[in-house]
């Protein structure tokens, strides 16, 4: 039985505008919580059903240290759609929960309408890599978040960003339990590969990148643009790993128009 997560849901379905508006659910990434998505839910609550949750172990959701599986993540995530009564959606997902709107395609894609996928990756972590994330969930259990946030702030977000952008990921980042970040990324070390999944994706995709990402470069968020059937893809010039707080209005943009052609398909 998954938990019950912490989450706003905002907006109606849209009635008036002249179509169905598509509910939009938004997974946030790692170590954050749901408030990285305020300026999205400010945007496009107006004209549409927004759900954004805290994922397990984040933010005000409920903790599960015995976490191992991204599976989790995604059964979290539709329990939470039967629960709210949302029978389709567009997902949205940035880096760690870009990847898992790509688990939620793969267990329930019947109900998905379209997939937002910003600075992520569909490839399996490696070897090296499962080394490097169990190493930093040892040490964020052993130190808490503070040391890891400060180090890792500048790449978060770029270092030029408004200073009030940088202090909200800080405070996401420090405000994270470290034994939800720790099991989260043990679970994302085990990660599948995505690939073969969004290859056969029958429904349109948004994929965005920030021009100075590090953990997901542009080339990445290219050939992941290449992979999907059916797929745009925005570079957000100004931006590293978090484009839709860096630069909330070409995102903003960039997703209204993808939205808009879900609703004009639906």
């Amino acid at each position: 039985m998954a938990p019950f997560l912490a989450y706003e849901d905002h907006g109606g379905d849209g009635e008036g505008t002249g179509t169905p508006a598509t509910p939009l659910v938004l997974v946030h990434g790692h170590p954050f919580d749901r408030t990285m998505w305020a300026p999205q839910i400010k945007a496009f609550s107006s004209s549409r059903r927004v759900v954004a949750p805290d994922l397990r172990g984040y933010g005000a959701s409920p903790l599960d240290p015995a976490l191992t599986d991204f599976a989790r993540f995604a059964e979290d995530i539709e329990a939470l759609l039967d629960e709210l009564g949302v029978a389709s959606c567009v997902l949205a997902g940035l880096s760690m929960g870009g990847q898992i709107v790509m688990e939620c395609y793969g267990r329930f894609p019947g109900r998905v309408r379209g997939l937002v996928l910003a600075d992520t990756s569909p490839v399996a972590e490696t070897p090296e890599g499962k080394q490097i994330r169990n190493a930093m969930a040892d040490r964020l259990l052993r130190e808490g978040m503070r040391g890891y946030a400060d180090e890792v702030l500048e790449k978060m977000v770029a270092p030029y960003a408004d200073p009030e952008v940088k202090a909200h990921v800080h405070r996401m980042m420090t405000a994270t339990r470290p034994e939800g970040a720790a099991a989260a990324l043990r679970a994302r070390a085990e990660r599948r590969d995505y690939r073969e999944l969004l290859a056969r994706a029958t429904v349109p995709a948004l994929v965005v990148v920030g021009t100075d990402d590090e953990y997901t470069p542009v080339s990445g968020a290219e050939s992941l643009h290449a992979l999907l059937p059916d797929s745009t893809l925005c570079v957000v010039e100004g931006a590293a790993h978090m484009p839709n707080l860096e630069r909330p209005e070409t995102f903003n943009a960039a997703l209204g128009e993808f939205l808009a052609r879900v609703d004009a398909e639906s």
